[in-house]
């Protein structure tokens, strides 16, 4: 069986656990292809890139997606623009392996494993913009997007709520505030 994982570094042969959200090193990859694209690129850490703030900590992350009842991946936008934002240009990887041997840390992600032990790499595929295949997915039925004009005054609602939210807790992550501040600058005002 392959699993896929997705990084912006290239030439990787080893895949190596690294501690993100559930707080311990992992290694995380999907049985499905597609469902890594969006990791190909970080919208936090590149608006901050792009807009010259600095910061010599690990960049927060932003993860607007989540899954249908059939398991399909459905990515969202939070502010207008933001697929094309975070991907347009963004090139990255896409690395193959084979079976892992799997940590058994349920991470509640369809079609996900992890492994706390390095994982080989037995295939690398280069994507020169991940905007691009986003929508390839899209077409193919693959994945879903939901863009900003689509969402819901109940989802809008979520949104203001989440963010606010998500701001007073993100006390010791200036480039998470600064991001949120500027994306919705009408909701924390």
């Amino acid at each position: 069986m392959n699993w896929y994982h997705a990084s912006p570094i290239k030439d990787l042969k080893t895949l190596e656990p690294r501690i993100s959200n559930h707080g311990v090193p992992l290694v995380y990859l999907s049985k499905k292809r597609e469902n890594v694209l969006v990791y190909l690129s970080n919208a936090v850490e590149k608006y901050c890139k792009e807009t010259g703030f600095e910061h010599s900590k690990k960049w927060s992350k932003w993860g607007p997606y989540g899954f249908d009842e059939n398991g399909i991946l459905q990515l969202e936008e939070y502010y207008p623009n933001a697929l094309e934002e975070t991907y347009k240009g963004n090139a990255g990887y896409i690395y193959t392996a084979k079976d892992i041997t799997d940590s058994g840390y349920c991470i509640g992600i369809p079609d996900a494993g992890t492994s706390n032990i390095p994982v080989p790499v037995c295939d690398c595929e280069y994507i020169p913009d991940a905007y691009e295949e986003i929508l390839a997915a899209e077409n193919k039925g693959l994945i879903k997007l939901v863009r900003y004009e689509e969402q819901s005054p109940k989802k809008l609602e979520w949104i203001r709520k989440t963010v606010i939210q998500e701001y007073k807790e993100a006390g010791d992550q200036p480039d998470y505030r600064y991001f949120l501040e500027r994306k919705f600058k009408d909701i924390l005002e």
